[in-house]
């Protein structure tokens, strides 16, 4: 079976700016308050929670799976591009970086105590977006985690370059209940959300999500009450 051409594009663009990537993305410790926040947290109830490992799926250079394993997390990195997942290794070689895509993680059914998809779900086109969120629901163990993080807004952008080098990927900004509607879809309660306006180094709208697994299937966390019991938390406004 072909690969979807936007698999193709992502991987393709990411080998040609790894290394410019690597020298303009701030590491996780400039990153703003509240982003350290909630990735502090999902490290939080992952740990306490202990149902296994969190997949970091489009890690990059492997710098916030690292940040999560110095919060006391077993995690480990799964990026498409081959340069990413390159430098992820040399940078952290304690640690298990893999290639692969999101749409078809090599995990078993219930495996991961977390997910951590950060800023790496915006070039996925909208229609793959619930074959994406399912496999996340597939591959969590009941009562894991996800923490969602990305722009948001209602565009399509086609960058020509980024990072300064010739891209060919697309970016597809969505709404934040669009989003949570499809975590809903897909069987995750979402119970937390940040948005935040652009600023400092931001210059869109972006915002997390914190999702959970029911325990129980047929329970009251059924995929028919999924996504509504959320706690909006507005920031930046």
């Amino acid at each position: 079976m072909a690969e979807p051409s936007f698999l193709t594009a992502v991987r393709e663009s990411y080998d040609t700016v790894a290394a410019a990537y690597v020298e303009r993305v701030p590491p996780p410790g400039e990153m703003d308050p509240l982003s350290r926040a909630m990735l502090a947290g999902f490290a939080e109830l992952v740990r306490t929670a202990g149902l296994g490992p969190v997949a970091d799926v489009g890690c990059g250079p492997g710098r916030i799976t690292a940040h999560l394993a110095g919060l006391g997390v077993s995690a480990f990195g799964v990026d498409l591009s081959p340069k990413m997942i390159g430098l992820a290794r040399d940078a952290y070689p304690d640690l298990r970086f893999t290639e692969g895509s999101m749409t078809a993680l090599e995990t078993g059914d219930g495996e991961l105590g977390g997910i951590l998809a950060w800023y790496s779900t915006h070039h996925t086109p909208p229609q793959w977006l619930p074959a994406v969120f399912a496999e996340f629901h597939r591959t969590l163990a009941p009562g894991g985690f996800l923490l969602w993080g990305d722009y948001v807004g209602n565009e399509r952008l086609q960058p020509t370059h980024g990072y300064g080098l010739p891209v060919s990927y697309e970016s597809h900004l969505l709404p934040l209940d669009h989003m949570a509607g499809l975590l809903g879809q897909a069987g995750l309660i979402v119970t937390a959300r940040l948005e935040q306006e652009p600023g400092g180094r931001a210059n869109r709208p972006r915002a997390c999500l914190l999702a959970r697994k029911p325990e129980r299937p047929d329970g009251a966390g059924s995929r028919g009450e999924a996504g509504r019991a959320s706690t909006p938390l507005r920031c930046g406004s």
